[in-house]
């Protein structure tokens, strides 16, 4: 059954609103293992609402932090010490699991999420935003995972379509395009669930 880690080039992509609509698709369960900054809500709880999946299939984090920064920070804040044993990925599938902004960011003073992803060997799905400066930030976030030895499944766009960009980072990132996410004018279960039915093909997640 399938597993994948969501991951993105930045924070504030649309990487959670990908991730509702993959776990929808997928009927899977979804995993945020660690929530740094709780003002908006959880991602875990949006996820909830965009999905569709019974509320079984949203699993607790390992670990929710008030402030909304880097874990490793935050949960210095918060006087909190992240366990990297907490982090063993859940024995449920279909899974869906998803980072805090981008590869590099640390979970520890010593660890990043690109060093979990490769400790967890499951396909990473990296999303990129379609806007100015997507080729930069989506090369580096293959070449930082590539180093580590952990596998890219492809990349899924967010944003207006750019067709020169995507066509660009696929090739020279040598990955594989999943589609793309409009932007919705209307952001609900349905109408997301619809648009990745359009723009996305579920065997490319079997």
């Amino acid at each position: 059954m399938s597993a994948f880690v969501v991951t993105g080039t930045d924070t504030g992509i649309g990487k959670t609103i990908f991730s509702a609509a993959l776990t929808g698709a997928l009927h899977a369960h979804y995993w945020k293992p660690v929530q740094a900054g709780l003002d908006d809500g959880a991602d875990r709880d949006h996820v909830a609402s965009l999905s569709g999946v019974p509320a079984d299939h949203i699993l607790p984090e390992a670990y929710r932090l008030n402030t909304p920064c880097s874990p490793h920070r935050a949960a210095e804040i918060d006087g909190v010490v992240i366990d990297l044993a907490q982090l063993s990925l859940p024995h449920v599938r279909p899974l869906v699991v998803e980072g805090a902004g981008g590869a590099l960011v640390p979970v520890t003073r010593n660890t990043t999420y690109a060093d979990v992803f490769a400790w967890w060997n499951l396909p990473v799905i990296v999303v990129a935003r379609t806007a100015l400066g997507t080729i930069n930030h989506s090369l580096l976030t293959f070449e930082a995972l590539r180093s580590r030895g952990v596998p890219i499944h492809g990349v899924a766009f967010v944003g207006e379509a750019n067709e020169d960009s995507e066509a660009t980072i696929c090739a020279m990132g040598e990955v594989k395009r999943l589609g793309r996410l409009p932007m919705l004018d209307l952001l609900d279960a349905q109408g997301l669930a619809t648009a990745f039915a359009q723009r996305f093909r579920i065997e490319d997640f079997n």
